[in-house]
């Protein structure tokens, strides 16, 4: 009887202690999976939520404003954007700027196919980013050749591109359009948009929400 009643307390105490181990594995298991949840939702956002570049190339200011604003109304709490500028290794002077002097940097540039003017700097881990804003200034109606060299700098296969420009007079025009050869057949380009020199932000967030983008500006 006494062994009975001894064995009797061994299969208690070791039941009482699978209970207990099952017990805390549940709790650790309840602890984990939210730790696990919660990475998970991250992981989630980090996946779904589109990572956004805005890239400009600004002499006078103008696209920077342009470019700033929109990174501002990008960045809410569903999206990220990172704000890059594409600065030229030697830069513009108001010399070179002169659009009225065919020999000025800026009107020979223009004027030249091959030119491209060397940039300081490069975009990190490039290909992280899922959609990239593309502003410059508007030059006879094109894009500044410095974006040629960026567009050729990179590999934009299955991004989104969302081209921009500022004047107070040139449109938009065909800029957008002569960059797509420096793109592959898998990169999508929405119709972009010329601002005056000092567009409004309720403008450039209006213009962002009617976008084909799966965003929301503020």
């Amino acid at each position: 009887m006494k062994k009975f009643n001894f064995l009797l307390m061994i299969v208690l105490l070791f039941s009482s202690a699978c209970n207990s181990a099952r017990t805390e594995t549940r709790a650790n298991t309840s602890t984990s999976a939210e730790t696990n949840t919660q990475g998970e939702l991250n992981m989630t956002v980090s996946v779904d939520t589109p990572k956004i570049l805005v890239a400009y190339f600004s002499c006078t200011g103008n696209t920077r404003a342009v470019a700033t604003h929109i990174t501002n109304a990008l960045n809410t709490h569903t999206v990220i954007a990172t704000l890059h500028e594409i600065t030229p290794q030697v830069p513009y002077t108001t010399a070179d700027l002169n659009w009225r002097n065919n020999a000025s940097r800026s009107s020979r540039e223009n004027a030249d196919p091959s030119s491209r003017p060397a940039i300081s700097g490069v975009v990190q881990n490039m290909e992280s980013y899922d959609i990239v804003f593309l502003g410059y200034p508007s030059w006879w109606g094109e894009a500044p050749k410095i974006i040629y060299t960026f567009m050729e700098s990179y590999n934009f296969s299955g991004k989104t591109i969302v081209p921009f420009c500022t004047s107070s007079t040139s449109p938009l025009g065909t800029s957008a359009t002569n960059l797509h050869r420096f793109s592959s057949a898998s990169t999508k380009w929405l119709t972009g948009l010329r601002f005056n020199t000092n567009p409004s932000r309720s403008s450039i967030v209006t213009w962002l929400n009617g976008l084909d983008l799966d965003i929301t500006a503020e």
